[in-house]
């Protein structure tokens, strides 16, 4: 039985954050869109914002971190986020949020630890002030689990492929179709900037990767970060089913708007430990 239960709330051009919840922890991955419907996508799948451990942040672009001032006004949760992308929020300076960060100057200086949780960082190829992506290990009484959790890269580096090799479940961009992109009606500028080594990764890409993870212990992989204009979910599907066809992968497709689960099973919620105390 698979120790921890992980799925994206939404994951989209408009939004973005996922969850992870083992015996000893509850971690929520990126705070896109607004509380309320954060606090809802929560609360549909039976957890209560208040019992979040911490929040961590990839990177400081709106549709991963629109939720975090207003969210932690009333609901102190620690944010973890690199220092330059906490430099988004040196002008508005909300007191609420600053005293819940937590900083880092680089991913390689990123290890959280939480219950039976240790989250690691690598850093991502995007155009925001810094990104970065996570390995998180979960202790379980039958060994380590590794899970990896790579969004908004334009490219597969050398630090995301580290980073995620190895892992049992993967949550990888599948942003675009680059013909439906280059066909489509964004900007110029905008579509130079999707394509370009740090914009998002396409369909074509993220299937080669992803058939390089699972010939090497990937079993779960949950295809995110889709374009509503430029993919389709079918489209995205089929060119990963295709390149990790017979390897027997749980493969998903996030929805932009609603959970969807990678692992786990929401109705049968994971019994948080007891810690016996002698006195």
């Amino acid at each position: 039985m698979i120790p921890y239960r992980l799925c994206t709330l939404y994951s989209g051009s408009t939004g973005n954050a996922a969850y992870l919840e083992t015996s000893q922890a509850r971690i929520l991955i990126d705070a896109g869109k607004c509380t309320k419907t954060l606090i809802s996508s929560l609360k549909s799948i039976g957890v209560d914002v208040d019992t979040l451990d911490a929040i961590i942040i990839t990177h400081d672009h709106n549709d991963h971190v629109g939720a975090l001032e207003v969210l932690t006004k009333k609901h102190p949760i620690p944010v973890h986020m690199l220092y330059k992308s906490a430099l988004r929020y040196q002008s508005t300076q909300p007191e609420s949020l600053c005293a819940c960060l937590h900083m880092y100057k680089t991913p390689a200086d990123v290890s959280v630890k939480i219950g039976n949780v240790t989250v690691t960082a690598f850093p991502t190829p995007h155009d925001s002030r810094d990104s970065m992506g996570f390995r998180i290990t979960v202790e379980a009484e039958d060994g380590k689990h590794e899970i990896g959790y790579a969004t908004d890269i334009g490219h597969v580096s050398d630090a995301v492929r580290t980073g995620l090799m190895g892992c049992e479940a993967v949550v990888l961009e599948s942003n675009h179709d680059e013909e439906m992109l280059k066909n489509g009606l964004y900007p110029y500028d905008l579509k130079v900037r999707i394509l370009s080594r740090r914009g998002h990764l396409s369909n074509t890409d993220c299937a080669a990767f992803a058939c390089e993870l699972c010939a090497h212990g990937t079993e779960h992989l949950l295809l995110a970060h889709l374009s509503e204009q430029n993919n389709f979910p079918d489209l995205a599907y089929d060119e990963t089913a295709s390149a990790i066809a017979g390897l027997g992968v749980n493969l998903k497709v996030a929805s932009p708007i609603g959970v969807t689960m990678l692992t786990g099973d929401m109705t049968t919620p994971i019994q948080k430990e007891v810690q016996e105390v002698c006195v």
